[in-house]
């Protein structure tokens, strides 16, 4: 599809299915849904959370060097997002995603889903996206 902003998503859009973020022609994250839009919306309002906005908490990580996912109070979501210098590389990737350039795919069965979803990020390299369990 042609790429749209999340300012100009179309009025009519599938409910199920898998999304791509890029930036100047390069793409950086893939991710699925079965509530397309509220996902959307949730990667690029300025007030998603970092469970709501997952992909701006990546870039965050990235750009902090804060990479690795830890299950400890210290280094944990909720204490990068009170690190003063993390919550302005978050908000700062919100606004970032935001204007990027959005492309999605209607699929409605769950596991043809997940495995378009990994297809597409390998297939197109999206820097982002890590199917590594921690």
């Amino acid at each position: 599809m042609k790429p749209v902003t999340f300012s100009a998503l179309p009025r009519l859009m599938p409910d199920r299915g898998i999304y791509l973020f890029s930036e100047k022609g390069k793409h950086l994250y893939v991710g699925r849904s079965n509530h397309l839009r509220q996902r959307l919306q949730g990667h690029c309002r300025l007030s998603g959370s970092h469970f709501k906005a997952t992909f701006a908490f990546l870039i965050a990580r990235h750009r902090t060097r804060q990479t690795r996912a830890t299950y400890q109070s210290a280094g944990s979501r909720m204490a990068l997002t009170k690190d003063k210098t993390f919550a302005r590389q978050f908000a700062a990737a919100k606004r970032r995603v935001a204007r990027m350039e959005i492309r999605f795919v209607e699929e409605t069965d769950a596991t043809r889903q997940a495995l378009l979803e990994i297809y597409a990020a390998v297939a197109l390299g999206t820097r982002y996206n890590d199917f590594d369990t921690h």
